[in-house]
């Protein structure tokens, strides 16, 4: 990470520092709960469907070794395709389930982009005030050593705070 020229360089990404609208740091943390939720609605209906499956396959052919047949083929197809999709949500809940909780610190700018770096917590809450402070300098440089953070999916991670607005004018709640 570096600050040079008005410009905070993050591996390669580079955010006018005018355009920092919040620099934070939080616990990015995966949502297991979720993870496990949306496993138990697809595996279920992915599982009640292999059933189905199974028992078509038993009631029209007598099981599947006893005659070769166009609709055989097709639900041993089905039922393997419908197995391997059962293996992929496993595989993509226990990724969520046993993923870690990191440090980061988050660089938001006035448009959509966000930049991520992780590190330990004490030395990232540093890096926010020497970054505060050089918005506010036209001359500051910084050259810091952070590690980079690689997410697949955004949606399976916590990112800081909730806030939840509610009707009329005032009402607001953060859920932590």
């Amino acid at each position: 990470m570096v600050i040079s020229k008005r410009l905070l360089w993050v591996h390669g990404a580079a955010y006018p520092l005018e355009n920092i609208v919040r620099v934070y740091t939080f616990q990015l943390r995966p949502r297991r709960g979720e993870a496990f939720a949306r496993f138990l609605k697809r595996g279920g209906f992915t599982l009640l469907l292999i059933l189905l499956l199974t028992w078509i396959g038993e009631s029209t052919g007598g099981g599947y070794g006893s005659s070769s047949s166009g609709i055989d083929d097709f639900l041993g197809f089905a039922l393997l395709v419908t197995g391997c999709l059962f293996v992929y949500f496993i595989g993509d809940m226990l990724a969520v389930v046993f993923a870690m909780s990191h440090p980061v610190l988050a660089v938001e700018t006035n448009g959509r982009s966000t930049a991520l770096v992780t590190g330990r917590r004490d030395y990232l809450n540093g890096l926010v005030l020497t970054i505060a402070e050089a918005i506010d300098r036209p001359d500051a440089e910084l050259h810091a050593t952070v590690a980079s953070l690689a997410i697949s999916n955004y949606g399976n991670y916590h990112f800081g705070d909730s806030v939840n607005i509610y009707g009329g004018s005032g009402h607001t709640g953060v859920a932590r």
